[in-house]
């Protein structure tokens, strides 16, 4: 069964979508931003069901008040290409308040050269923004590049994680 919830933060309001799983707690499936490019919109024969997601609401809540650098939610492993998931494990990958170019996120799921444009797609295409940090890859020049919500969104998640020094809009 297909759940979902809206949580307010500080960058609006999110929609949470997910499965139900054993206890009423949900599985995240993806976190969608207002104006978010390609965000998820509520489906008829969804039910809206905020307690299942109150551990990432609680989660989330930490992480915006500078209290949670890591998430640890159960997140839905069966959406996207097997290239799309390389790339998004590899986002996971990333500490909290650091940032690293599309190149190198190329470079560690072993596809270099013309591989980076593939990469960036891949990253355009996350479906668990916030919660899987594709806001932390900036250009190679450390200019910010990209984000589905925004770059002024990118750019106020790099502010919160203090990785701001050297990227710039």
């Amino acid at each position: 069964m297909t759940v979902y919830a809206y949580v307010d933060g500080p960058l609006g309001e999110m929609l949470l979508v997910g499965q139900l799983a054993e206890g009423g707690r949900a599985v995240l499936r993806s976190l969608s931003l207002p104006g978010q490019k390609g965000a998820v919109e509520v489906e008829d024969g969804w039910t809206l069901a905020p307690g299942a997601f109150a551990e990432a609401a609680g989660q989330l809540g930490e992480y915006f008040a500078g209290r949670r650098d890591r998430f640890d939610l159960p997140l839905a492993g069966d959406t996207g290409t097997a290239f799309q998931r390389r790339v998004w494990r590899a986002l996971e990958e990333i500490p909290y308040g650091t940032t690293v170019s599309y190149g190198e996120i190329a470079r560690r799921v072993g596809s270099t050269g013309s591989g980076v444009r593939a990469v960036g797609t891949a990253i355009g295409r996350n479906p668990l923004l916030v919660v899987r940090p594709c806001h932390r890859v900036i250009g190679a020049d450390g200019s910010l590049r990209g984000y589905a919500a925004g770059l002024e969104r990118k750019e106020r998640l790099l502010g919160l994680e203090g990785a701001l020094a050297g990227a710039h809009a």
